[in-house]
């Protein structure tokens, strides 16, 4: 399976997609380029997530990042990558060697949710600069490994290593999905897992969100220009949007200590991503559900009236979401996954488990008394209403009918005779 990207073509059926709009122009190493590094995040003020450092920079969260493998060697990440593992079977065990064609990509978007810059006042900080990252490569363009399982095995693979949020900055181009994603991301959001993906970008051929951002429970970020106003290549719409953020003129860092000019939504799903960071810092009471609806409730709104399908909730307010007094839900905005499958997959949904001896009281076996005069069973069987009760009731019914009918013949003959 091959990636598409913008500038580098397209295929004739792309099964995933790394939600790159465009890489415009490559800045070079740190060292030469450091403060207008810095200087170009403009978002971390805008979107008043540097005022949310005042409560918690992430510190203690862990943002899986299932992508083409993130560089943990890069000095703006350095000691920010605890972990991870390889699902395509071309990158290293810990998931750090980046794969394919497009092997910038998980490095860029690690950057921008929890880069942690350099020396002094250089680099990326990410919108959680002291959130940890496990990179879990994915080989889109891997030989005789199919991405949708990889995907699926990554999704697990986070929730059982402690990830509290996974970013998914890639996109089937289909608005369905896998069953085999029906049960990973079902497992995740039952751990209480976030789970956050782009919605995709005109630019690179998505016009419509496609899976994971169309399924239930997931948190569909959406991409806006430099004025906040939805950006026409480097977004897509759809019902399933929650909430929108930065997705033009975005700098990301690049494996060898590079840096590039970017656009896509792959950049504003993981700036959410380290906002939920800072969310699930500041109230580590709150469970999934709860740091979603606190994102997309503080959202500042944009578009239609309520949820609208180009900006969803609105444009994502990090201090709002760390510090606003929000109420809790139990219901998740982004919808059930739970349900969805009981409803959308009931032909293939497991069996309900079988209810315990005494959950259903036993019938009464025991004998009718004598004085009761009954000698039998109160109702009967299907055996006896086929072998008795129903040629009976054949039987009376033609019964009724003759009588009837005679009745009918004589009040006929009296009517003749009094004629005459």
């Amino acid at each position: 399976m091959r990636v598409r990207v913008a500038g580098a073509g397209t295929t004739s059926r792309v099964l995933a997609t790394l939600l790159v709009s465009a890489v415009l122009l490559t800045l070079g190493a740190a060292p030469a380029y450091a403060d207008s590094i810095r200087n170009r995040e403009y978002w971390l003020s805008e979107y008043r997530i540097s005022e949310a450092w005042a409560v918690t920079k992430g510190a203690g969260v862990t943002i899986a990042i299932i992508d083409t493998g993130v560089d943990g060697s890069h000095l703006d990440l350095t000691g920010a990558v605890v972990g991870g593992a390889d699902f395509s079977g071309q990158g290293s065990a810990n998931g750090q060697t980046p794969v394919g064609t497009s092997n910038n990509h998980a490095t860029m978007v690690a950057s921008l949710a929890a880069g942690r810059g350099h020396g002094s006042g250089a680099g990326i900080l990410g919108a959680a600069p002291e959130a940890s990252i496990l990179s879990l490569s994915i080989g889109f363009d891997a030989a005789g490994v199919d991405s949708d399982q990889q995907i699926a095995d990554a999704v697990r693979w986070a929730a059982d290593h402690d990830a509290d949020i996974i970013n998914m900055s890639l996109t089937r181009n289909t608005l369905d999905w896998p069953e085999s994603w029906d049960d990973a991301f079902l497992y995740a959001m039952e751990k209480d897992v976030v789970i956050i993906a782009a919605a995709g970008n005109r630019g690179s051929g998505t016009s419509v969100v496609g899976a994971p951002a169309t399924m239930p429970g997931v948190l569909t970020v959406a991409g806006v220009d430099r004025n906040g106003s939805a950006s026409f290549d480097a977004s897509s719409q759809g019902i399933t949007i929650g909430v929108s953020a930065p997705s033009e003129e975005l700098v990301g860092a690049t494996p060898g200590n590079g840096y590039v000019l970017w656009d896509g939504t792959s950049g504003a799903s993981p700036i959410v991503a380290g906002v939920a960071a800072l969310v699930r810092a500041a109230h580590p009471e709150l469970s999934a559900t709860d740091v979603i609806n606190r994102i997309v409730s503080t959202a500042r709104p944009a578009g239609a009236a309520g949820v609208d399908p180009i900006y969803g909730y609105g444009l994502m307010d990090a201090a709002a979401a760390v510090s606003a007094t929000v109420p809790h839900v139990t219901a998740n905005p982004m919808g059930s996954l739970a349900d969805w499958i009981v409803l959308y997959r009931r032909a293939d949904a497991p069996a309900l488990p079988a209810p315990t001896a005494a959950a259903i009281p036993a019938p009464d076996s025991s004998p009718i008394a004598a004085d009761d005069g009954v000698t039998g069973t109160l109702l009967p069987s299907i055996a006896q209403l086929r072998d008795v009760g129903i040629p009976l009731l054949v039987f009376a019914v033609f019964l009724v009918t003759f009588l009837l009918l005679v009745r009918s013949a004589v009040r006929h003959a009296r009517g003749v005779r009094q004629t005459e």
